[in-house]
């Protein structure tokens, strides 16, 4: 199903816990990417991406935005002049009501 169908959070939040066995882990793995190890006054410019509404991200989205930006950024700046966290973990599993298709 595309994504507008899980775009807004209808009900509770439902996290992975012991009631909620069977879930994947989530498809994101790296959270900081580029120099790490550089100073807060070490690069000239920061950069917030905040969003407006209330949505839940799936991890692929949050994984294809990370790879999208990671490449714009290494063929634009360099690999050691930059440095991306993304902060939003994603704690919410969402419920995908799976058809059976022939």
């Amino acid at each position: 199903r595309p994504a507008r169908c899980y775009r807004y959070c209808k009900g509770k939040p439902f996290p992975k816990s012991r009631y909620n066995r069977g879930v994947p882990d989530p498809r994101i793995r790296i959270y900081d990417i580029g120099n790490k190890k550089a100073k807060w006054d070490a690069l000239p410019v920061c950069l917030h991406l905040v969003s407006d509404e209330i949505e839940q991200l799936s991890s692929e989205a949050l994984e294809a935005s990370r790879i999208a930006c990671n490449k714009y950024m290494v063929n634009n700046a360099g690999k050691e002049n930059f440095h991306m966290r993304i902060r939003c973990h994603p704690w919410h599993v969402n419920r995908i009501n799976k058809m059976l298709s022939c």
